[in-house]
């Protein structure tokens, strides 16, 4: 015996199946909107700070992907800077701040100490910076609030548009 399934059952199937599983498909249709730079990003911005393994003891995972606006396809060596108010020290600190590369797939990542609420909010910040960058891309910012304190991870994605 054969069942016939409807191709849009099928299809609505298949799509909540990679959703619940944590798989995703790269954003790759034209159209995919840049990221405005978020109000409060550059808030303890250092021009330039190293890029580093890791900041601090770590404990704390900030993640994130960085792709081309319009096409979404990823940007391999882009330069992102983090910083924030952690168990070892506040976002002014020096020793607060890193920077690290994205990888062929445009993903990067940090471990770094736990992040605690500033003024309340438990709270990261990233910066594509074209300053310190070769892609030529325009400079973003980012401020994400964490959903709960104790979150030990942090994932975002930059939509660049060209400088």
């Amino acid at each position: 015996m054969t069942t016939s399934l409807p191709r849009r059952t099928v299809l609505a199937t298949g799509s909540a199946a990679l959703l619940t599983t944590g798989l995703s498909l790269p954003a790759r249709a034209h159209g995919v909107a840049p990221t405005p730079t978020m109000r409060g990003g550059a808030n303890n911005y250092r021009p330039g700070a190293p890029i580093v393994d890791r900041i601090g003891g770590g404990g704390f995972l900030m993640t994130g992907t960085v792709l081309r606006a319009g096409d979404g396809a990823p940007i391999p060596n882009a330069r992102i800077q983090m910083w924030a108010h952690t168990t070892e020290g506040h976002e002014r600190d020096q020793r607060s701040h890193g920077a690290t590369l994205t990888d062929a797939n445009g993903r990067f990542q940090m471990d770094m100490p736990q992040i605690v609420p500033a003024f309340g909010q438990p709270h990261g910040h990233l910066a594509y910076d074209a300053d310190f960058d070769a892609n030529g891309f325009q400079t973003v910012f980012l401020r994400p609030i964490m959903r709960r304190a104790s979150d030990t991870t942090l994932d975002v994605q930059f939509v660049l548009v060209p400088a």
